[in-house]
């Protein structure tokens, strides 16, 4: 595998001690990666889960003391805005099912410990689709996109309604029937998601919060990272599946039946890749007969030593410390190939020259 790029925030993501070898322009470089990976509540957390965060200098203390308050607030925040969602789709009869940070944070997991996000995912049944949309409308949330071609696209071939914002609160959701777009060629069956969700303990009966379960949450965010296109919280989300990792380690046949359930799912690529880089770049243990399962579905040849270059760039922090003269066309090359793996190639090309050239057209006359 070729060489990481340089990073001081990845080796304290690595081995949290390597902390107390800073000094106070260490510090300074550590804290402007981790915000420019949007890891700096994250960071609090880390530190003090292994007990260093009493050690850490007064001036970066005070600015990961500052985090904290901005972690609290989002994750009350958070809590308030699910139990108006679950309240506006009561009637409906449908389990309340949280995506990603959501689902981290509602259940209590260490990935959800000061991971900030911009809006609430929730998976409904596709054909009750316009029931929810009508219910969240009713009770303030609106389409935030406006543009013809926008409401198509999500509509036509996205796996997700367009986003919605509530007109007082400003908060957003997304609204997923699938983790994958219709367009893609690789579509897990929504089905088998809901029928394996879990309950957050303490939020029991039909109408509770659900969480995918363990195996569905890691595969998900495997399939967030590695078939999008953008890449400026890679690291975060990198950093996501090592946690989940670690955290469902002592899962009974967490391990054991992982790779099988990718193959149910046709997930079986970005699980190889989310193993390949999660113990390459933060040593995440995963057991050698895991990854010997997963091995046969990665890329072969040339395909690999190439993606390893971009993936590498890609997940690095956005900060000039860890940048390098490839890290651009990394980024593009990989946004080209999300869209690509989200859409037939006639598709594709419609859809970029749209937001290239007409899209912004439409914008200026608005």
């Amino acid at each position: 595998m070729s060489a990481p790029v340089p990073s001081l925030l990845v080796e304290v993501l690595s081995r949290p001690a390597r902390v107390q070898t800073l000094d106070l322009p260490g510090w300074e470089r550590l804290l402007r990666q981790a915000d420019s990976a949007n890891l700096s509540a994250i960071l609090v957390y880390l530190l003090e889960e292994h007990g260093l965060l009493d050690g850490v200098p007064m001036q970066p203390r005070e600015h990961l003391d500052a985090m904290r308050i901005v972690a609290l607030r989002h994750r009350r925040l958070t809590g308030y805005e699910v139990e108006r969602i679950r309240s506006a789709l009561a009637q409906l009869g449908l389990p309340l099912i949280l995506l990603k940070g959501a689902a981290y944070a509602m259940a209590g997991l260490p990935s959800g410990r000061g991971r900030l996000f911009s809006d609430i995912d929730i998976l409904v049944p596709k054909d009750s689709l316009d029931q929810v949309e009508r219910a969240l409308m009713l009770h303030g949330w609106a389409s935030a996109h406006h543009d013809a071609y926008d409401e198509r696209y999500y509509r036509t071939w996205m796996h997700e309604l367009p986003p919605m914002v509530h007109l007082r609160r400003g908060n957003a959701i997304d609204v997923h029937h699938a983790i994958l777009p219709e367009t893609a060629p690789v579509r897990p069956d929504p089905a088998l998601l809901r029928a394996a969700a879990r309950a957050i303990p303490g939020e029991q009966g039909a109408l509770g919060i659900y969480t995918l379960c363990p195996h569905d949450m890691f595969l998900h965010s495997a399939v967030h990272l590695f078939f999008g296109g953008e890449f400026d919280q890679g690291l975060r989300d990198l950093f996501d599946l090592h946690r989940l990792a670690l955290h469902f380690d002592t899962e009974p046949g967490f391990w054991d039946g992982l790779v099988a359930r990718a193959d149910a799912l046709e997930l079986t690529r970005p699980l190889f890749y989310a193993l390949r880089y999660i113990t390459h770049t933060f040593g995440t243990p995963v057991p050698a007969a895991t990854l010997a399962a997963a091995a046969p579905f990665g890329p072969t040849g040339l395909l690999l030593p190439l993606m390893d270059a971009l993936f590498l760039r890609a997940l690095s922090p956005l900060h000039p410390e860890c940048a390098t003269r490839f890290d651009g066309a990394a980024r593009f090359t990989l946004y080209v190939r999300g869209n690509w793996l989200r859409m037939p190639p006639v598709l594709l090309a419609r859809h970029l020259f749209h937001k290239a050239f007409l899209s912004p057209r439409t914008a200026e006359a608005a």
